[in-house]
């Protein structure tokens, strides 16, 4: 595959948060195309348990200052950047006070779900595109890893296919195996509020971590399946529903195969142009 510009969205990544099974892939992964000649960017949220003087995040200015207006809230954008040891690559960080400030992940100190879960998703992939806008950097290919970025293909699809920044860029979903937690019954009211028909929302109401997963799929031009946890469910659900996917689950080099799912993917467009 010719070099191509990749774009990495992932929900954790590794050194920044422990390493797992989707932390992990969500450095090697772009490590390596960035090390095969590809040009990357990758994103994830800056969560307030990351600690920023010992990864050395810095306000990216130029790039802060946008407010994006998530369920009539209108919440500020501020991006911040890291560069990866021994990697040769950068991090950019998602920030918002509302959304990321607290010192925890995706759970409470109870170990409850945070109610807004959904709408930290919605604006870390808004504030994704908005960010690569202002970069002027069109991908070529859109990875997203796990399903807080599994938003992103969605408002690519129905809100951006126009903007040639991203006409021309295609997605793949990163799905993992996950904790069965259950979206705020809000969910279908805020992607309406964006712009969603209320048909469209159908599919996010009462929806679990699988449910949206499958929901968002179908915006995306590719599925790779990952991680040891994924039930067989989901696999035969993706087997059965998604045209270009891959199982990465039991792959001894998934780096490769996973650039094989971008070349077949890239050359299927190419094919059709």
């Amino acid at each position: 595959m010719d070099s191509k510009r990749i774009l990495y969205v992932s929900q954790e990544i590794h050194p920044y948060l422990p390493e797992n099974e989707i932390s992990k892939p969500s450095l090697e992964m772009p490590r390596k195309m960035n090390e095969s000649g590809h040009q990357v960017r990758v994103f994830m949220p800056r969560y307030g348990l990351i600690n920023e003087r010992r990864h050395q995040l810095h306000e990216v200015i130029r790039l802060s200052g946008i407010n994006i207006i998530v369920d009539d809230e209108d919440q500020p954008l501020i991006i911040k950047v890291a560069s990866v040891p021994q990697a040769r690559m950068q991090v950019y960080f998602i920030d918002n006070d509302e959304f990321f400030k607290r010192k925890s992940i995706f759970y409470t100190e109870d170990e409850d779900f945070h109610e807004d879960n959904d709408k930290r998703a919605i604006f870390f992939c808004r504030g994704v595109i908005e960010t690569v806008k202002k970069l002027g950097w069109s991908p070529d290919i859109i990875h997203c890893h796990g399903w807080m970025a599994s938003f992103l293909p969605l408002y690519l699809k129905k809100f951006h296919h126009d903007d040639p920044m991203f006409a021309d860029s295609k997605t793949v979903l990163s799905v993992y195996g996950a904790t069965e937690e259950n979206m705020s019954k809000g969910l279908p009211k805020y992607l309406e509020f964006d712009g969603l028909e209320e048909a469209e929302t159908t599919p996010y109401a009462d929806a679990n971590i699988t449910k949206v997963y499958q929901a968002n799929m179908k915006y995306c031009d590719g599925v790779a399946l990952s991680g040891s946890k994924l039930e067989e469910s989901m696999k035969e659900y993706v087997m059965s529903n998604v045209t270009h996917k891959i199982d990465l689950t039991e792959a001894e080099e998934p780096n490769k195969e996973i650039a094989k799912l971008y070349e077949e993917i890239i050359v299927e467009e190419e094919s059709l142009a």
